[in-house]
């Protein structure tokens, strides 16, 4: 199973604590995990064997033996990767090189990137642009750095022909959820799923009856749980890279992965709408210099 480190990662928040030891213990260090027995597993992780084999089965496993396979495929693959880019794994430290900055950046944000079109829910991101390509008006709400991908999506319904708001003050993006209706599609961006305001605003759509759709790191965080539909980003996000390329990247590409099923399913109509907006932005361009 590709991604199962960062699926781990990803869902570790919503499971119960004993099993959300195991699942910290299993991120830390998986390499130890492939010559583990359960009884050593639950003995580092320091809860029972029982809630070992249960954690393996939330992760979608039959058993730990099952997890362990898993484990040492996706190490060997990840292991290649790293040899093939050259550069070690590993958080940006103060002793890195520019060079190596940059290239452990490139690296792990095309990774994460990768991750996400592997692991996302194709049905739930079909449903979405189906609901959103019927003309159902559309909110979106995020904050931060999830604004900007909120933000983003909005604009491009926009140069579409479709209704499609967001507001960078989270006083409205509440006024938005509590105007929903059973019609519209609330969208609601959020690395961790756990950002107060946008719980909030999406609850209180889902309360007027309106779509729900969560961008998350975490599908089982209370964002993740408030929805109806969750689109999973994969990243990672380490001390020194708060509000990080990654989480941002991650939830651009799933913006365009969902526009760009819309402008497929209203093929006949994005052209001309395309047009007619690059035709009211021309005059606003300067000419172009010798």
């Amino acid at each position: 199973m590709d991604g199962i480190i960062d699926r781990i990662r990803a869902t570790a928040a919503g499971l119960r604590p004993a099993e959300a030891k195991v699942a910290n213990a299993v991120i830390a260090d998986p390499a130890s995990m492939l010559d583990a027995t359960v009884a050593t597993v639950a003995a580092s992780a320091g809860t029972s064997q029982a809630s070992v084999v249960r954690f393996a089965r939330a992760a979608g496993f039959s058993g730990f033996p099952e997890l362990r396979i898993a484990l040492a495929q996706e190490l060997s693959r990840r292991q290649v990767e790293l040899e093939n880019s050259n550069i070690a794994e590993g958080a940006i430290n103060a002793s890195d090189e520019l060079a190596d900055v940059v290239a452990k950046l490139a690296f792990h944000e095309a990774r994460s990137l990768e991750q996400t079109a592997r692991l996302i829910d194709l049905d739930a991101l079909d449903a979405v642009a189906h609901a959103l390509a019927e003309g159902r008006p559309c909110h979106t709400f995020g904050v931060g750095a999830s604004g900007l991908a909120a933000s983003d999506l909005a604009q491009k319904l926009q140069r579409i022909g479709l209704v499609c708001q967001f507001s960078p003050d989270t006083h409205v993006q509440l006024i938005h959820g509590a105007l929903a209706t059973p019609r519209t599609v609330a969208i609601a961006f959020s690395f961790g799923g756990r950002t107060a305001e946008v719980h909030r605003a999406l609850t209180l759509a889902r309360q007027r009856g309106a779509l729900g759709v969560a961008v998350t790191n975490a599908p089982e965080s209370p964002v993740g749980r408030a929805a109806d539909h969750v689109l999973l980003t994969v990243a990672r996000e380490a001390p020194m890279r708060a509000a990080a390329l990654a989480s941002r990247m991650t939830q651009l590409a799933v913006v365009d992965f969902l526009f760009v099923r819309v402008a497929q399913l209203c093929f006949d109509d994005v052209e001309s709408a395309l047009e007619l907006t690059r035709e009211a932005v021309q005059p606003q361009r300067l000419p172009p210099t010798d």
